[in-house]
Order: structure tokens, then C-alpha cells, then sequence
């Protein structure tokens, strides 16, 4: 049993050091923009439409439409009420914005993505800006994201908003959360014609306004759970390029507050990335914990010099792997040390949302539950 468990630390070792030799370099943060300096805010807007679902958003819409205020002159601004029970909509209105009343959405929609098939209804501009409620836009982002579908040619471009970090908890996982997500979903490869690999950020994404409806806009992808990626990948296999970075410029500003809604954020969608697969799961798992655990912590197993060698190394990996997302977060590289307890606790969230399917839920998000095929 101990040879076996030293093999998986050797193989959890191989794992980390793979990360940093891939050529498309996953754990890299090259692939990031912010606004240039000298933008006018002036800048006319008038051929983007901004579309915000919001559901029970009364604490942060002000503070994301104050964002798009500043980003330039004519921008028209759409808010989709969905069915809210506090104050979204007057809030909405009061900051000038045309605030559409939702209707439930039909059998098989997801709230959010029948709430934008609602708003896209509405837009006659070239362009969408698709914005979850709780991002809060830095002055001239919106101007520069154009620029770029512009100038390279791109049909879409979406931004990883920078999450909150004001608690403990949130600078222990956060940083992980987008350090898994590229690595599940490497950028560089993501941003590549040639690639078929297809991600997008749904916080933040700006995409043409015919690219969306010759792909079948939201009606194809209306029961999607992982919305973004889906339509991320609906707009790259048409043939045209997509773009995905980190910004700085786009921020979330909903705190999680302790680490149940993180919990609960990770296991909405954690088993569906993995494509309802037990198989998937069990390789995730196999994968996980001989990388976070049996790599690192070889040398328990096995006083020796090969397992210090084993766990050395991957330590070391493990640092430099995680370190440039620390950095861009201005996070001290010393969480990199944290990563195994992280690990576990995100493997945890994702059977968390295995055991739920199993039961016959889906996902569950803003106070609706969506069901799992196993319940019909």
C-alpha cells in the first residue's frame, strides 16, 4: 500500500512539473489588458448595448451602473429585472438606466440566460456587453475591449473579473478559483484559431451582436449551466476568434462573506465541467490528491531520500506554478503553501455537486433549483 501511495506522489510530482513545461504555460498571467492611459471618456459608445440580468441585485447595481456611467458618452444600458423581490429595479431606474420586467423563465431556461434572450430583444446596436450585476467597470475598459475586437478581429472578448479579497476566506480560495479555472481552460489555448479549446468569463463579455444571433444567441443554449463557456464555444467552432484575459479594470464587488456561498458558487456547475462523468470524477480525484497531498507530503510515508526529493520537488512546483497568480493578485507567494488544504476543500465542493446531481438536482442558484435528467 505505502509503494502505491509513493507512486502516486511520484505521479502528482510529474503533474506539477507538466504545468510549468507546457507550452501554452497554463499557470502563466500573460494573457491579461487594462485600460490605456489617456482615454477619452468622451468616447462615443453608441454602438454598444449593455445587457444585466439581475435577480434580488438591490446592493450592487448602483455601484455597477455608476461603472458604465464613466465609461463614455451614449452608451445604452439595459437591465432585465428578473423577477426580483427587493428594490433592483427602482434602484435601476433612478441611475437612468431602461429597466425591462422579466417573466419566469419557460421549463428548460435557465433564469439568467431567459433573461437575456429577453434584453437581447432590445438591442440594435453592432455590439452587446453582456455584465453579470455585481462587476464594477474601471473608466475607459469598455473602449479599450472595442478597440481590441477591432483591431484583432475578434468576435468576442471576455474578462475574468478580479474577485473579492476582504476576508480570509476569500484570499484562500479566490485566487485558487481562477488558478483552476486556467488550468481547466488554458488561455493561450482559448485565445488560438487553431485551438479548438473554447472558455469565456460570463462577468464580462463583449461580443458582436450578429455573431450571436447567427449562433443561435441564448434560445441554444438555454438550459446550459456553464453558460459562458457554451456560448464561448458556440462563436469559436462558427470560425470566428474569441479572446479571453485577466483584467484588473473588471471587478467583482460581492463579498462572499464566510465560505458557504463559495462553497455553494463551486458546486452549482463543479460536476457539470466534468460532463456529469463519474469516471471524470474518479480521475479528478485520483489526479488531485496525488498532486496536493501525496506529492507533497511523500516524506511521511516514507522517510527517505527519494520521497525528500519527491515532496521537494514538488513543492517547489507547486510555488512557482501558483506564484504568478499570486502576484497578479497581489497576494503574498506564501499561500502557494496553503494549496493542498485548498485543493481538498475545492475536490470537496465538486462532489459536493456530484452527490447532488446523484439526488436529482442539478444546480441550484438564486433561489431556483434546476433538476438533474436522473429526476424526470
Amino acid at each position: 500500500m505505502i509503494e502505491l501511495l509513493l507512486y502516486g506522489g511520484a505521479f502528482g510530482t510529474v503533474c506539477w512539473l507538466s504545468l510549468l513545461l507546457l507550452p501554452w504555460r497554463p499557470t502563466s498571467t500573460r494573457e491579461q489588458i487594462e485600460p490605456g492611459s489617456g482615454l477619452d471618456s468622451n468616447r462615443n459608445l453608441s454602438d454598444i448595448t449593455v445587457l444585466i440580468p439581475a435577480r434580488n441585485e438591490a446592493p450592487y447595481i448602483q455601484q455597477t451602473l455608476d461603472g458604465l456611467k464613466a465609461q463614455g458618452e451614449y452608451l445604452q444600458i439595459i437591465v432585465i429585472d428578473d423577477q426580483s423581490t427587493d428594490e433592483t429595479a427602482q434602484l435601476a431606474q433612478q441611475k437612468g438606466s431602461q429597466v425591462i420586467a422579466g417573466t419566469a423563465p419557460p421549463e428548460g431556461w435557465s433564469g439568467k440566460l431567459w433573461a437575456l434572450e429577453q434584453g437581447l430583444r432590445h438591442v440594435n446596436t453592432p455590439y452587446t456587453l453582456l455584465l453579470d450585476a455585481d462587476i464594477a467597470l474601471s473608466r475607459g475598459i469598455i473602449a479599450t475591449l472595442k478597440d481590441k475586437v477591432v483591431t484583432e478581429n475578434c468576435s468576442m472578448v471576455s474578462l475574468m473579473a478580479a474577485p473579492p479579497m476582504n476576508i480570509a476566506v476569500e484570499r484562500l480560495l479566490m485566487p485558487a478559483f481562477i488558478f483552476f479555472f486556467k488550468l481547466l481552460y488554458p488561455f493561450d489555448l482559448v485565445n488560438k484559431s487553431e485551438s479548438r479549446m473554447a472558455a469565456a468569463a460570463g462577468g464580462c463579455i463583449l461580443v458582436e451582436t450578429q455573431a450571436l444571433h447567427s449562433t443561435g444567441a441564448f434560445s441554444s443554449l438555454h438550459n446550459a449551466l456553464i453558460d459562458d463557456c457554451t456560448l464561448a464555444a458556440r462563436i469559436k467552432h462558427s470560425g470566428r476568434n474569441i479572446w479571453l484575459g485577466l483584467s484588473h479594470a473588471a471587478r467583482s464587488h460581492r463579498g462572499y462573506r464566510g465560505l458557504r456561498p463559495i462553497w455553494e458558487m463551486v458546486a452549482r456547475t463543479a460536476y457539470t465541467q466534468l460532463n456529469y462523468s463519474l469516471i471524470l470524477l474518479l480521475l479528478c480525484t485520483v489526479i488531485m490528491l496525488s498532486m496536493f497531498w501525496l506529492a507533497p507530503f511523500a516524506f511521511l510515508l516514507l522517510p527517505d531520500p527519494k520521497t525528500y526529493m519527491i515532496s521537494l520537488i514538488a513543492c517547489a512546483a507547486m510555488f512557482y506554478a501558483y506564484k504568478p497568480t499570486l502576484n497578479y493578485y497581489h497576494r503574498s507567494p506564501l499561500w502557494a503553501f496553503a494549496l493542498p488544504f485548498t485543493g481538498l476543500l475545492y475536490l470537496a465542493m465538486t462532489w459536493t455537486s456530484a452527490m447532488r446531481y446523484w439526488r436529482g438536482e442539478r444546480a441550484r442558484w438564486k433561489d431556483r433549483q434546476y433538476e438533474s435528467k436522473a429526476n424526470h
